[in-house]
């Protein structure tokens, strides 16, 4: 059976959507199996068609079908094209996934995430740019009820009403990451960072290499997404062992002291601080001290090694997978660990 048409109707492409083209098309083509529309011997469009209609590249919709294929739900004959070789197949999970920006970070979550799931799942994934308006708008005009809503909620400005669009979803298919507001109320799952006790925590394990400079700095700008809690949780260990701190609004702005330890959040942060520590020829671990959130292979060995403190982030993507392959709405705080190196 063909027809082709009513197949073309089905597959929705979403710009917006940061979901490869390739799995977008492969979840379009399941939803319509699982609906009825899509049946065993259908044909589907071919490859030059779907490209045509939806301005995608051959090779993302030959990707697409071989996904499926391997899967065993496409069959193919060399000359006719693709066709549905099985129905008894179903992806029970429909998953909402929204992070408030693209990086290293995030994507090891996503990875873990997805590979945790093992492909009982399907992913509609959207980012927001830390931006309310775009985070509100994503939510409210969501064109799918999905079983899950999985969200990291983070501003540079506004979304002080966040919990508010938060309230609006099933709160037995929600789960927040990173960051768990205080207003959000509900029976919710959570895998959440406890930031003021995180960096505490750390500092008060990497003291004895602190110990050696005469005061810390935390680079923490003054539009940065990142929670207040940093800066409790900085403060209180620098007046509980008796260091000399300062919080710098702008690393660009700063003339480096020495003997002194900078803190950085931001990895854009970082590159201008290391160029200013190469610039006036310092040694780190020697000359000055630096700690940077966030692990990255990158950091082992960038000037013999950058100290790091940071969450797991595989360990988030798995959890947060967990629960929902568990059925369990748990609030889970990640681990978070200080890995020392000669930058301290």
């Amino acid at each position: 059976m063909y027809h082709a048409q009513e197949i073309l109707q089905i597959i929705q492409i979403d710009e917006f959507s940061v979901t490869p083209k390739y799995l977008q098309l492969s979840n379009a083509i399941i939803r319509g199996i699982e609906r009825g529309i899509i049946r065993k011997g259908d044909l589907l469009p071919s490859i030059n068609e779907i490209s045509f209609e939806y301005d995608i590249s051959r090779v993302t919709v030959e990707r697409g079908y071989n996904y499926l294929k391997n899967k065993g739900i496409l069959g193919s004959v060399p000359g006719k094209g693709y066709f549905v070789k099985n129905t008894d197949y179903a992806q029970n999970l429909k998953i909402f996934l929204l992070f408030n920006k693209l990086s290293t970070h995030k994507k090891i979550i996503y990875d873990a995430f997805v590979e945790t799931l093992d492909g009982q799942a399907s992913i509609d994934f959207y980012i927001y740019n830390n931006d309310f308006r775009l985070f509100k708008k994503l939510i409210e005009e969501r064109r799918e009820e999905y079983t899950h809503y999985i969200i990291i909620p983070h501003f540079i400005e506004g979304g002080d009403n966040a919990h508010e669009i938060i309230h609006s979803l099933p709160q037995d298919g929600l789960i927040l990451l990173g960051k768990k507001p205080a207003q959000v109320k509900g029976d919710f799952g959570a895998v959440y960072e406890n930031f003021e006790q995180d960096i505490y925590k750390t500092l008060l394990e990497a003291r004895l290499a602190l110990s050696k400079y005469q005061a810390l700095n935390i680079i923490f700008p003054e539009n940065s997404y990142h929670p207040q809690e940093i800066i409790r949780g900085f403060t209180r260990f620098c007046r509980e062992l008796d260091f000399n701190f300062r919080i710098v609004p702008s690393i660009a702005e700063e003339e480096l002291r020495k003997n002194e330890v900078y803190i950085n959040l931001m990895e854009d942060d970082l590159v201008i601080l290391l160029e200013k520590v190469i610039a006036r020829n310092f040694t780190l671990g020697q000359h000055i001290g630096v700690i940077s959130y966030n692990e990255t292979p990158l950091k082992r060995i960038l000037l013999n090694g950058i100290t790091t403190i940071s969450t797991d982030f595989r360990q988030m993507g798995r959890s947060c997978a967990e629960l929902i392959l568990n059925k369990q709405r748990l609030h889970i705080e990640n681990p978070f660990y200080l890995t020392l190196r000669a930058s301290l």
